[in-house]
């Protein structure tokens, strides 16, 4: 049975159409913002294949360079430097308060666990609110291999002093479900506006389409 609650953080918990204004600005609408995101995930899991390990924050600054020169824009590096910065201060989607708050009550252990580097990891959840209801927060960047691999997840277990199988990862990215479920441990998937399963490989135990009923369900499946 699961004992510690592993949460992503970017579109998990946080909404990232708070950059929809941002790209609006850079690129007259809101569209790039999602292209950017995937750009971002691309670089981040080639370095993790080929061994060429890109941290978070840089893939974030390569992605939106790579959009502009797609779009057609130039951007200053200030541009770039005000835009990625912004991820530090993404609100979060309405229901992850209170449901946060609810798991935060029981006997189980509540970790964010991110690609996003460990200050800006920091800085996100404080501003959103919600950095006490968690016992850790920790980064993928420490041990220099980003989610999907198994490292982080395994890091978790590590930390905790438990088995992977008694860490169980929420997300609302197929792929960050199928990692966690191929190092051993449990998931649930968040089925965000968007967001769908991979029928290929092992499946979630637990799907719902909100944290606040992805809470309810973790409360009867894993608290004693």
């Amino acid at each position: 049975m699961p004992r510690v609650l592993a949460f992503d953080v970017n579109e998990t918990l946080l909404d990232l159409k708070a950059l929809d204004t941002a790209f609006e600005d850079l690129f007259g609408s809101a569209a790039p913002r999602g292209p950017w995101f995937a750009q971002v995930l691309q670089l981040s899991f080639v370095g993790g294949i080929t061994g060429s390990y890109v941290d978070f924050t840089t893939a974030q600054r390569a992605a939106l360079q790579m959009i502009a020169e797609r779009q057609g824009v130039s951007l200053s590096e200030q541009q770039i430097d005000a835009t990625v910065a912004l991820m530090t201060s993404l609100p979060p989607h309405p229901d992850v308060p209170e449901a946060l708050g609810r798991l935060a009550a029981t006997d189980l252990h509540l970790v964010a666990l991110t690609n996003s580097v460990q200050d800006v990891a920091e800085q996100q959840l404080r501003n959103a609110g919600v950095r006490d209801l968690f016992a850790k927060v920790m980064s993928a960047d420490a041990v220099r291999r980003l989610k999907p691999a198994p490292e982080p997840y395994l890091a978790v277990a590590a930390a905790f002093d438990v088995h992977p199988g008694d860490v169980r990862l929420i997300a609302a990215h197929s792929w960050d479900v199928t990692g966690a479920l191929h190092a051993g441990c449990k998931a649930a998937f968040l089925r965000r506006p968007g967001a769908v399963l991979s029928p290929v490989g092992p499946q979630p135990d637990l799907v719902a389409g909100t944290l606040t009923d992805l809470a309810d369900l973790i409360v009867r499946r894993d608290c004693r």
